[in-house]
């Protein structure tokens, strides 16, 4: 065989198998399924969060990993099918980055695959983990303390308006476990500071309405919004609405806020999120979720949507304006 015509072979036969090395290496990398409850859309920034946590432990999308995501479009009882599509899958970890409802729904569709979860509960109470500290099973993750400083939020609407004596906090009905332990802390904090505290059920958009028809029959000084994806969901809605009926609105959430609502006081969603990323990189590299203490979110973020504010005839103390990480005006 004459040089020229072995190397045209050689090249061809290279040419030939280089998808196949290339697909090869694909199918190699580790494979993450990320279980979310709404949009890819409405999880832009979180996403972009979880990311750089990821990063952060050597992986990057594409490159050293593949991500298999599946968005329950608002539908929790969705969950159980997009969970058991991921198992059936065999991706090598699943990141339960809807809350409650998708760590609930990944714990039960899967013993052996490791779960890594972002949810504001209580994970042992909930029959998560066996203990924050030795997580046990195949599950562990990461907390905020969105439900835990709950009562916290009572006490900035009592700054903001002093003379207020009735408020109503809005829960999801369909989010029986986060609506519970919620419930819980702000019922036994509001006599404290001195309110009666009325619950009023959400868990359609065509319940905003009727929510916030009651509260004028109440006689409402403000509304508190519960932590649930699904009232993240449709934070544009409820922003409007409230400020249509001249309503005072409070959330976790810095993004109802910058919508319109008159304050936000919880964790830091980049932090959170960052967090979880870091985790699931740990479970790439080997970690093992029975010996991955859950972390629990420090940072709280405050936002003041000034605007709103004056809007409504509220004056923001200078002293609470100065605690604020972000003012909107």
């Amino acid at each position: 065989m004459r040089r020229r015509e072995f190397i045209a072979l050689i090249g061809g036969t290279v040419a030939a198998t280089w998808p196949f090395a290339t697909r090869a290496q694909q199918l190699a990398m580790p494979v993450i399924g990320f279980l979310g409850v709404e949009t890819p859309e409405l999880y832009s920034d979180r996403l972009l969060a979880w990311a750089q946590g990821l990063n952060e432990a050597g992986y990057v999308e594409g490159r050293n990993v593949t991500v298999e995501y599946r968005w329950a479009q608002g539908q929790n009882d969705r969950l159980p099918v997009l969970a058991a599509e991921l198992v059936k899958r065999q991706v090598t970890v699943i990141v339960a980055g809807g809350g409650t409802p998708s760590a609930l729904a990944a714990k039960a569709a899967t013993a052996t695959i490791p779960v890594v979860f972002a949810v504001a509960v209580d994970p042992v109470e909930v029959g998560l983990v066996a203990s924050l500290n030795r997580p046990g099973g195949n599950v562990t993750g990461v907390t905020n303390l969105n439900v835990e400083i709950g009562p916290k939020r009572l006490e900035l609407l009592r700054e903001l308006i002093p003379a207020a004596t009735s408020i109503a906090v809005l829960v999801n009905p369909s989010s029986s476990i986060l609506t519970e332990q919620f419930l819980r802390d702000m019922q036994a904090a509001a006599p404290v500071v001195g309110l009666q505290l009325h619950v009023l059920h959400a868990s359609t958009e065509r319940d905003f309405d009727a929510v916030f028809s009651t509260l004028g029959q109440l006689r409402a000084s403000a509304l508190v919004i519960a932590p649930d994806n699904f009232f993240y969901g449709h934070f544009k809605q409820l922003a409007a609405i409230a400020l249509r009926h001249s309503m005072p609105l409070i959330s976790q959430n810095r993004s109802l806020a910058r919508a319109g609502a008159l304050i936000a006081y919880g964790s830091s969603e980049t932090e959170y999120y960052r967090l979880l990323g870091v985790y699931t990189g740990k479970i790439l590299n080997g970690g093992k979720p029975s010996d991955l203490p859950v972390q629990q979110t420090t940072k709280v973020e405050l936002t003041i949507n000034l605007k709103t504010a004056r809007t409504l005839g509220i004056n923001v103390p200078l002293p609470l304006l100065g605690r604020a990480d972000e003012v909107i005006e």
